[in-house]
């Protein structure tokens, strides 16, 4: 009989210290934990680093003589190092014709890259800047006069991209063409618009 107080009484202790183990547990995690601090400053979300553009243009040229204007299309690859700032690359093709009887075709190639600067705010609407430099490329119909003839190219100006998706925009842009085919700079311009993906 003795035994069985023995073993009772050691349930006892046990059931006991069991009990207040659990009641330790369960108001511990009663208890709020303590959260992670916040950060000091919170930042927007980062934008996808790459931007791809596919566009159509209206491109007027005054050079070598001859005044005319063209159409074509125009692709680009931009690379944002952060939120505002990016690098970009363009190549824009253009065909029309220049001069009356006989008539020449003319067509133009630009290829360049530089520097592409955002003003990011919270609408719609994402206006930029950019300036490109690099070659100009014009080929008219084969006459004794004009050819094909490359020289040094720039593009600057700039637009607004419409966002109607999370990664897709619209853009509209304006710039201004400087070629160097003979001794001063021909001013030009042209008007773009087209669909941007971002990823």
């Amino acid at each position: 009989m003795r035994k069985v107080f023995v073993l009772c009484g050691a349930l006892l202790c046990l059931s006991l210290t069991t009990a207040a183990q659990e009641s330790n547990t369960t108001s511990e995690a009663g208890t709020p934990a303590a959260e992670p601090a916040a950060p000091a400053s919170l930042t927007p979300a980062d934008r996808e680093a790459w931007q791809l553009a596919f566009g159509f243009q209206y491109q007027h040229y005054g050079v070598l003589g001859q005044s005319f204007h063209n159409v074509g299309y125009n692709v680009g690859i931009t690379r944002f190092l952060n939120n505002r700032f990016a690098v970009e690359g363009t190549a824009a093709f253009g065909f029309g014709s220049a001069g009356s009887a006989p008539s020449l075709d003319a067509k133009s190639m630009f290829i360049g890259g530089g520097p592409h600067v955002v003003f990011n705010n919270s609408s719609r609407f994402e206006p930029w800047l950019h300036v490109l430099a690099g070659l100009q490329h014009f080929r008219f119909t084969q006459t004794a006069l004009v050819g094909s003839n490359s020289g040094v190219g720039f593009m600057g100006g700039g637009g607004v991209d419409y966002k109607f998706g999370s990664r897709t925009f619209w853009r509209f842009q304006g710039d201004f063409i400087g070629t160097h085919l003979g001794n001063s700079i021909e001013k030009n311009y042209s008007f773009r618009t087209g669909l941007i993906l971002n990823f």
